[in-house]
């Protein structure tokens, strides 16, 4: 018989997104986030359309293309609002501080979130995986001072990314 080892705090709040991810709605990146502070949660979200709106489950996805600088091309899904953001939402409505807040999510946040995170004052940010396209969001995390961990070092991979 091992003897039981308790999860770090880190292992905790992860644990914590990934069974609020169960709750999402978009098959293309179900992601749950947790935003902690001195070890207690502040606020959750997943992804899903915005309150009342159809979801990606029930409709399909709403898809556009993405042209970058580089001139490549990515499809993204632009029905639903990311995890991240609604957990910052969830904590905007509800009063809650999240100023040197920890940020826990499934990978890394794109673009939008991140600029989010950096206006909102987290302070630091674990992803359980990499991006495919998330190399702007981690030039910005470390311009702005943003620790960035990840506990897989591999993108996640999903449908139609």
């Amino acid at each position: 018989m091992s003897e039981y080892r308790r999860p770090t705090w880190d292992e905790y709040f992860m644990e914590v997104a990934n069974a609020i991810a169960k709750r999402a709605t978009c098959d293309r990146g179900r992601s749950g986030c947790v935003i902690a502070k001195d070890n207690q949660i502040l606020a959750t979200g997943y992804v899903g359309a915005p309150a009342g709106l159809p979801h990606c489950d029930e409709v399909g996805h709403q898809m556009r293309k993405m042209l970058h600088e580089d001139g490549t091309i990515t499809e993204h899904c632009v029905r639903t609002v990311h995890a991240e953001q609604n957990a910052i939402c969830q904590a905007a409505k509800r009063g809650v501080a999240i100023n040197g807040a920890t940020l826990y999510c499934r990978m890394t946040p794109c673009r939008t979130c991140a600029m989010l995170i950096i206006n909102c004052g987290i302070v630091r940010v674990v992803s359980e995986y990499r991006y495919h396209d998330a190399d702007e969001s981690e030039s910005m995390f470390k311009m702005a001072g943003i620790v960035l961990e990840y506990v897989h070092n591999e993108v996640l991979k999903y449908k139609r990314q």
